[in-house]
């Protein structure tokens, strides 16, 4: 046997197994849908029967009692099956998402509180009503009608008996009738010779053959049944490539928000910058220029004093300028606009008070809003670091994949960092909703703590730099 051969053998037999496996698992996965429709089925329908049948016994000298009964089933009926809406959807999508790696997120529209008016009327949202219970469920029915969820997985709930009964009674019937046909016998016969004999031997033969066909057919079918289950499910509940009601009310409230925050952090930073040039370097300005007058009129009388003066005031000149620099810092510092977000926060570690260890991976540089949001929330972070963990170490990682800025900050504090707590890590999450980041903070008693910052942007070049520091 040559070597190409037993390659060949090898890769059937490899070929044979997948088949076999993937038709297992097929069938496997049809089990468990025909299992799991029948509570959806079954017991609605009892309890529809059960509902008809006490409105039947209860009204039976009543003409009518029959028209009652079926509303009675029917509503009893819809009113148990709706228990199983959110139910199966959820069950449906974990099953898709564990089998085929389908993933269908779902967006529900936000239902409105139940407001009460000085009347005591209850008003839904949509419309008033006396009783709160009533309310409640007028609110209920009306939502479900009008958000796109709600209404898909209602529809779904009552195709998904029929699509799974509709996929697995020919993978069963075929199965069936192969079995059948493997173990069927023929009646006996009087073995009168060879040819009698032969005959039926042929005919056992011939059946056994069509038998493991049809059950083979069956088994390779399953797992086209199960595929065809999945697409059926995702157009029934996926929300497709457009964005629902739901999603485009949400973004829109979130980009109002975060236009919000926007404008409030400017106009609180340029009040800022205006009290800090009244209170410092135009103060300090003033006085030099009050100086600088007493100068000129000591100049002949007492060139002593004036020697003095003009020490103080080239002291207050340099104290002037010291501040006006770190004022520029703090709207957008040097370091950021010439060297980059990685330089400056390694020039931000060698100022904490905290030792910090700064690792950066950057293909090149985001752009600069990006840029200054993600320096001014490291500043935060490490000044938070520094007042409140009681750390001994900082570790601050900053990468850049699959279009994120990722920026990790880690101190080994005593953790519980809550937002809720104070103002820092809010105006952060502020800071990053303006570009669409996120802030993710776990933080146990004991720490260590580790936020991190995720922005989407997009760098200019494809060059590569990836360091560390220690400060």
């Amino acid at each position: 046997m040559t070597a190409a051969t037993r390659t060949s053998g090898a890769t059937m037999r490899a070929q044979a197994e997948e088949a076999l496996t993937s038709g297992g698992r097929g069938l496997a996965r049809l089990g468990l849908l025909v299992l799991g429709i029948l509570p959806v089925t079954v017991l609605p329908f009892l309890a529809a029967v059960m509902a008809g049948g006490a409105v039947v016994s209860a009204l039976d000298p009543y003409a009518m009692a029959e028209l009652f009964a079926m509303a009675a089933a029917g509503l009893v009926g819809a009113a148990v099956a709706a228990l199983f809406v959110r139910r199966v959807s959820r069950r449906t999508r974990d099953q898709l998402s564990r089998w085929c790696g389908m993933r269908l997120p779902v967006s529900y529209t936000p239902r409105p509180a139940l407001e009460r008016d000085e009347r005591g009327h209850w008003w839904t949202g949509y419309s008033y009503h006396r009783s709160h219970s009533v309310a409640r469920v007028a609110q209920l029915l009306h939502w479900g009608l009008r958000d796109r969820a709600t209404r898909a997985e209602v529809l779904w709930l009552a195709v998904s008996p029929i699509v799974v009964l509709g996929l697995a009674v020919p993978v069963a019937a075929l199965l069936i009738l192969g079995l059948g046909c493997t173990f069927a016998l023929n009646d006996p016969v009087t073995v009168d010779g060879y040819g009698a004999g032969g005959e039926r031997m042929l005919s056992l033969v011939v059946n056994g053959l069509l038998g493991l066909g049809l059950m083979a057919v069956g088994v390779a079918v399953a797992p086209l049944a199960v595929r065809a289950y999945a697409e059926i499910a995702r157009r029934v509940l996926g929300q497709g490539d457009r964005a629902s009601h739901a999603q485009l009310t949400k973004r829109v409230a979130e980009l109002t928000e975060t236009r919000a925050d926007a404008v409030g952090n400017q106009a609180a930073e340029l009040r800022r910058i205006e009290r800090d040039l009244h209170d410092g370097a135009q103060a300090r300005l003033v006085a030099i220029g009050m100086t600088l007058g007493t100068i000129e009129h000591l100049m002949d009388t007492d060139p002593t004093a004036a020697r003095e003066l003009l020490s103080e005031a080239r002291q207050s000149s340099a104290r002037a300028l010291q501040e006006l620099r770190d004022l520029v810092r703090g709207i957008h510092p040097p370091v950021l606009a010439e060297r980059g977000l990685g330089d400056a926060v390694r020039a931000l570690a060698l100022d904490s008070a905290l030792p910090t260890e700064v690792c950066v991976s950057l293909p090149d540089r985001p752009p600069a809003p990006v840029e200054a949001a993600a320096y001014f929330s490291i500043c935060e972070l490490l000044a938070n670091a520094a007042k409140h963990s009681g750390a001994e170490q900082v570790w601050v990682d900053i990468l850049y994949r699959a279009g994120t800025l990722r920026i990790t900050v880690t101190d080994d504090g005593a953790g519980v960092a809550d937002p809720t707590r104070g103002t820092g890590l809010r105006g952060i999450e502020r800071r990053l909703g303006t570009f669409d980041g996120v802030l993710a903070i776990d933080s146990t008693s004991g720490g260590p703590t580790t936020i991190t910052l995720e922005l989407p942007c997009e760098l200019s070049s494809p060059r590569t730099s990836t360091s560390s520091v220690k400060a």
